[in-house]
């Protein structure tokens, strides 16, 4: 298809979502993103494509770096928000009232890239086993997307931990916006990065960077985590529950026009996300779609990962890990 044709159809699809007559006066309500990535795919499509105002729901997008999203739903500020498996479960650890409601991404998201001139230095071979690629990071200087303590910080960690590194004091980490890592990668400021889709396509098409551990299947253990959810305080399911169940609803949509008209939800993703070499697109895309379930509902299973990976990152003692998980998520609206 065309770029016109898919603008086009995008369009089309978009105006024949959004035709439905209101059943209600509009709500309004607020979203919390972490970061600008790949990783929020279903909250642009969502907004993009129509699902939300044919839900009659005005959602104010607002970004907060990494767990500050959450946090300013733990404070009250915002009323839903975008965050990992990793924040939700410790910060329930931590006695603050979350809820996770939908779950939109199942695999980790995350890369960790090297610089290319430094993985050459260092005799990188990408057929080594992961803890020998994951010794190559000491010394270096890190970038993960967001925040400090979020899911690329804990992805850095846990893969470090594999090559025998201790996080404290082997490396150095930054906290840095997915948009400014490629460009610190290339001018030096930084040696290497957890990131996610497009950021790590983007360095290994411009052959400025190296992935050394590759977050869907380095170690094995994270093959399903839950790695996005949308979340917010349970209070605000039981005092307006129409918000709620607008966003779970407007959620399954999106998820399944992603999956049924991939070229029309790949153009939405790339003019949201800037993305101007069509490979790259279409590479972050995959990676996206491939982690995005057909059905946004939670498990225990995924949620117990996320644990896994706080205690792997040192962001959790083993002790703090939740004994159930059966309060802190619902599918009630994602039927």
């Amino acid at each position: 298809m065309t770029a016109l044709r898919t603008t086009f159809a995008a369009g089309a699809l978009a105006l024949a979502v959004t035709a439905s007559p209101a059943r209600a006066d509009v709500e309004h309500t607020t979203m919390a993103m972490p970061a600008i990535a790949f990783i929020f795919a279903i909250e642009y499509i969502a907004q993009d494509a129509g699902m939300y105002k044919a839900e009659d729901l005005d959602v104010k997008e607002q970004v907060i770096a990494g767990i500050g999203a959450t946090n300013a739903v733990i404070s009250g500020s915002m009323d839903f928000a975008y965050a990992s498996g990793v924040t939700l479960t410790r910060a329930t650890a931590h006695n603050q009232p979350v809820l996770g409601i939908a779950q939109t991404y199942d695999h980790t998201g995350f890369w960790i890239v090297l610089s290319k001139k430094i993985a050459e230095e260092r005799h990188f071979d990408p057929n080594a086993p992961l803890a020998e690629r994951a010794k190559l990071m000491k010394g270096l200087r890190f970038a993960v997307g967001g925040s400090i303590q979020a899911i690329p910080h804990a992805y850095l960690n846990t893969i470090a931990r594999q090559g025998g590194l201790d996080p404290a004091s082997d490396y150095v980490v930054t906290a840095m916006m997915p948009t400014d890592q490629l460009a610190s990668l290339e001018h030096g400021a930084v040696d290497g990065m957890s990131s996610g889709t497009p950021v790590t396509e983007q360095a290994v098409a411009d052959a400025s960077g190296v992935i050394i551990a590759d977050g869907t299947k380095d170690p094995a253990w994270l093959g399903h985590i839950t790695a996005n959810v949308v979340l917010t305080q349970p209070a605000t399911c039981e005092k307006r529950r129409s918000l709620c169940v607008k966003i779970g609803r407007a959620t399954v949509k999106a998820i399944a026009f992603m999956h049924q008209h991939p070229d029309e939800a790949m153009a939405i993703l790339g003019k949201r996300l800037n993305v101007k070499d069509p490979a790259v697109l279409a590479a972050a895309f995959k990676h996206t779609l491939d982690a995005t379930p057909e059905t946004p509902a939670l498990d225990a299973q995924g949620l117990e990962t996320a644990d896994r990976l706080n205690i792997e990152a040192g962001f959790m003692k083993p002790e703090d890990k939740l004994s159930s998980y059966a309060k802190i998520f619902t599918n009630e609206f994602v039927k």
